[in-house]
């Protein structure tokens, strides 16, 4: 694991009554999984905005550096890891040796876009790994630290597609329903241990990886990602589960409670076939 000192430029370090207390609840050190773009980068940026030490997890190292140097005044470690690898309990363990984790968040995500039988079986297996197994391991690794200490949260990102079978991107939304019905137990199971648990079921959201599945153009109802990361923290030791923006919130209404099952699956089917096409 490397260490990177923060600089004195970058996000603002939050001195405000509400970050102090998140900083005593879940502090002083927060692990962010899948830390390198997108949601992760922004999970790290409201993280050390609230003043907490991070430990930043993905497979890319020159990224999770770029990520650890916009980080200001507060101590940042980095760890290069396979999140799929079987050995990711050991290695989680050895990244965060002699630290004081009061947080997680699991927020790394492998998917492929295309017809379930046009992907091979391991690729697909591939994906139950990061996306299941990673945070499974991961809740179990510091729910037990933080059982022990008496306090501490666990995000698991989560997505729309857990609410409804999702045609083009069928394991991967498979996954994501495992991580909602895992963080709503694990809520209900660890709260009353002082551990708040949260499955966060993010729509759209303006990422690298989803923009390039989109051919570089914006999408409708997308979020940026750091306004989902702020809405999930804010609502960490509140609800089970939770859906930020308003119009995810409202489309995810719509299609569970107000049309029958079968137009639900429809429609996510019509909207997940744009993914990768070519623009025009």
């Amino acid at each position: 694991m490397s260490r990177v000192r923060s600089r004195e430029r970058g996000t603002p370090r939050v001195v405000t009554r509400d970050a102090t207390k998140f900083l005593h609840k879940y502090g002083p050190w927060a692990v962010v999984a899948g830390a390198s773009e997108g949601l992760g980068a922004a999970f790290a940026r409201a993280l050390a905005g609230r003043g907490l030490n991070l430990v930043l997890l993905a497979r890319r190292e020159v990224a999770l550096r770029e990520v650890a140097a916009s980080l200001a005044g507060v101590e940042v470690k980095i760890a290069a890891l396979d999140l799929g690898a079987p050995d990711l309990a050991e290695r989680l363990q050895a990244a965060t040796a002699g630290l004081d984790v009061g947080l997680c968040v699991y927020n790394a995500a492998a998917s492929h876009v295309g017809p379930f039988l046009a992907r091979s079986l391991a690729e697909k297996q591939s994906i139950l790994d990061v996306n299941c197994r990673g945070p499974l391991v991961a809740a179990h690794v510091f729910g037990e630290r933080m059982v022990r200490r008496g306090r501490g949260g666990i995000v698991l990102m989560s997505s729309l597609t857990a609410f409804w079978g999702s045609p083009s991107i069928a394991t991967y939304g498979a996954t994501k329903a495992f991580n909602l019905s895992l963080g709503e137990a694990l809520w209900y199971e660890l709260g009353s241990q002082g551990v708040d648990v949260l499955a966060c079921c993010a729509g759209a959201t303006r990422t690298p990886g989803f923009l390039r599945s989109l051919g570089g153009r914006r999408g409708p109802w997308s979020m940026a990602p750091d306004a989902v990361a702020e809405e999930a923290l804010a609502a960490l030791g509140g609800p089970p589960s939770m859906v930020p923006g308003l119009a995810n919130k409202l489309a995810s209404q719509l299609l569970r409670r107000l049309l029958p099952r079968r137009s639900a699956v429809k429609i996510m089917g019509a909207e997940t076939a744009k993914l990768n096409r070519s623009p025009g």
